[in-house]
């Protein structure tokens, strides 16, 4: 602890020691980190269109006090060693003023560690453990919500709308899939719903016909899994090959049409159910933006107005502090309301949202989903 704050100190006082050095170039830079490669590539392509057009429309206008933003580009790969090498680079060699990432929870969770200790804000996209900002680091915040807050609804929609009394929860071992499963079954079983199988998979593996096989002699109601769309389109798929054509349920890490690829086809993924915030392709905040990218052939698809909005907040942070300090910058954001492309958005002193809106979602035939009523 001693080491942290001492590293902390000299960080913040080099930034008192030269502000004219830190405001001398005309860009600020912001790392974009994700899943650039890899199993997971989709969300990062959505991390990266969102902050892009973000960025572009902020310069567009006059950037922050009249500087540039300038985007650098962080691959993760969704794997901790990776985004703890990402991070070092971002600090030590890019020179970044903030960080608008990592994606996953296991990602997030050592590198905002790195960023801390050079007191760089980072503002997580899609890491919704509640560790990330349960640990006390005064420069993390996250634009997403919590899994918790997710589990409470996914869970009352399977106990009291689906009415499921048995039910598989499968998740993929990461940080994320396990810890969301984990508060998913917590929440049931206060509802009268029992778990009656809790088993995992391991991700890249593309065959768990033998954890289907005891998903059927479980006679469970439906299923639950807490992970990402590679497994978990993979299991659906598997699933219904066997004939079962009970409910599936997952989570936000499915919100990307390479789910529908992961599960050979949306004859596979129609029917599938998640939770996610309220539609942000729906708000009138976002209609300009979302207009503008469908004239260069991009989607607004699952994460892509939340890095929009992370780029948004972050931009007005610098500019409201008049600062690059992540503890100025995130006590900024803790005492101040930003308008963004997902609407009003405001934190609270751990950096979370204060107002996080899961509600459910269903997959359909034509290979898109809708929010349920």
């Amino acid at each position: 602890m001693e080491k942290r704050f001492g590293l902390r100190l000299l960080a913040l006082g080099l930034s008192m020691a030269m502000p004219f050095s830190l405001y001398a170039n005309d860009t600020v830079k912001i790392g974009i980190a994700g899943p650039f490669t890899g199993a997971n590539a989709a969300f990062g392509d959505q991390l990266w269109t969102g902050a892009t057009a973000a960025a572009e429309a902020i310069n567009t206008a006059g950037g922050i006090d009249g500087k540039q933003i300038q985007l650098v580009k962080a691959d993760d790969a969704c794997e901790p060693k990776q985004a703890v090498a990402v991070a070092n680079r971002l600090v030590d060699q890019d020179k970044v003023v903030a960080v608008i990432g990592h994606f996953c929870s296991s990602s997030t969770l050592p590198a905002s560690e790195i960023y801390d200790e050079a007191d760089i804000l980072s503002m997580a996209t899609g890491s919704t453990h509640p560790d990330v900002t349960e640990r006390g680091l005064p420069t993390v915040t996250r634009i997403c919500g919590r899994d918790d807050q997710q589990a409470t609804v996914i869970g009352d929609f399977i106990s009291n709308t689906l009415k499921a009394k048995r039910i598989a929860v499968i998740h993929d071992k990461d940080t994320y899939g396990r810890g969301l499963a984990e508060a998913t079954r917590g929440v049931i079983k206060d509802l009268g719903t029992e778990t009656v199988l809790f088993d995992g998979v391991t991700r890249g593996e593309r065959d768990y016909n033998a954890l289907v096989t005891r998903i059927r002699a479980a006679n469970v109601d439906a299923v639950f899994f807490g992970g990402l769309y590679a497994e978990a389109g993979t299991l659906v798929r598997q699933i219904r090959e066997q004939g079962m054509t009970i409910p599936y349920i997952s989570d936000d890490g499915i919100v990307d049409p390479a789910f529908v690829t992961a599960a050979g086809g949306a004859q596979y993924a129609n029917g599938v159910y998640m939770g996610f915030p309220r539609d942000p392709r729906n708000m009138e905040s976002s209609k300009p933006v979302i207009a503008k990218l469908e004239s260069e052939g991009k989607k607004a698809d699952g994460f892509t107005l939340y890095a929009y909005a992370g780029v948004e907040a972050v931009s007005a942070a610098i500019a409201g502090a008049k600062s690059h300090s992540g503890t100025e910058l995130a006590e900024w954001l803790q005492n101040n309301r930003v308008d963004t492309v997902l609407g009003p958005k405001e934190w609270d002193s751990k950096g979370d949202l204060k107002e996080p809106d899961y509600v459910m979602y269903q997959w359909d035939e034509d290979g898109g989903y809708a929010e349920l009523n």
